[in-house]
């Protein structure tokens, strides 16, 4: 484990020396990029500007957490609309790693257009390390291209910054806590957001179901954490599959969709093992999905598969 203190004070001298004037902050709200933003803000001051991008593929109420989330931080931070750029990006797309390259270049254009205006050429982002293990670093097979990673386009003008490149999420939540980052123990969320939890086409319309689904699964563990049912999970949401399957509301045959719980165990995010819930548990959790959907999700299964095999994200 590294020594937290240490590691801070070594990272804001690289980025002063990195960043010789002005840069950009891609803060998604998650606890790495929120880490490289402060980091950023006390190595910089008013040189660094966070930037966080709505992109309409986002949790419920997740502006609004965000931007709660970075005032009670201490960070300065601007919030960028770009639903509708998002969602045309990713209009006829299926193919997962093709989500994420498209995802991670909208995100670069928007950045690249955040640069200019802010008279920089520099980024910095949250990249850890298993980002790009996974991307296909370190001489391994591609798991999932990172939208930060992979899914930067070759042609693109900005400098990466990355203070946590050579860390792990364990030891990016030990500087998080140094920092004095609330809450830095919170469930990590994919940086392409819903898109990678909607399986096949990424409709507003399906982001909506899996934004739905996905919220009464945190809101369900959270209350059996809060009533000492069960310990917290490492992670715990919701994936809309691209299937449809046959279910009955009233005396009526309905054709809806399936959604997939998935919530895990573990310590640094390269490896997880499934997590035994309570039938209770399971079953409020399928019977809010089925009646807060109706029509729409008529069957909710739970996925008990470890990573490896699987990942933790289905895409």
């Amino acid at each position: 484990m590294i020594d937290p203190a240490a590691f801070c004070a070594d990272a804001i001298a690289k980025l002063r020396t990195e960043v010789p004037g002005r840069t950009i902050v891609a803060a998604s709200g998650g606890i790495d990029s929120t880490t490289a933003a402060l980091l950023a803000e006390q190595a910089l001051g008013e040189r660094a500007r966070a930037v966080f991008v709505d992109t309409g593929l986002l949790r419920q109420h997740e502006v609004e957490t965000v931007s709660g989330f970075f005032r009670a931080s201490g960070l300065r931070f601007q919030v960028r609309p770009a639903a509708d750029r998002f969602f045309a990006a990713l209009e006829g797309v299926t193919d997962p790693e093709e989500k994420r390259r498209r995802i991670g270049a909208t995100f670069i254009r928007l950045f690249e257009a955040e640069a200019e205006r802010f008279q920089t050429d520099r980024l910095v982002q949250g990249t850890i390390a298993p980002d790009w293990i996974e991307s296909g670093g370190a001489l391994r097979d591609t798991i999932k291209t990172h939208h930060n990673v992979g899914g930067i386009p070759k042609d693109s003008r900005l400098v990466l910054v990355e203070p946590l490149r050579d860390l792990y999420k364990d030891e990016v939540r030990a500087v998080a806590r140094h920092l004095g980052i609330p809450d830095a123990d919170r469930q990590p969320f994919p940086g392409p957001g819903l898109a990678v939890r909607v399986n096949g086409p990424v409709t507003p319309d399906r982001v909506r179901r899996a934004r739905v689904a996905n919220a009464i699964v945190e809101e369900e563990i959270e209350s059996a954490v809060r009533a000492g049912t069960i310990r917290r999970p490492w992670q715990y949401f919701a994936v809309l599959l691209p299937v449809r399957t046959v279910g009955v509301t009233g005396d009526n045959r309905v054709f809806g969709e399936a959604v997939s719980v998935r919530v895990v165990e573990s310590v640094d995010a390269m490896t997880a093992v499934a997590m035994e819930l309570p039938r209770a548990v399971l079953g409020r959790i399928a019977e809010r999905i089925t009646r807060e959907l109706p029509r729409e999700v008529v069957r909710v299964l739970y996925d008990v598969t470890d990573k490896p095999p699987a990942t933790i994200e289905w895409e």
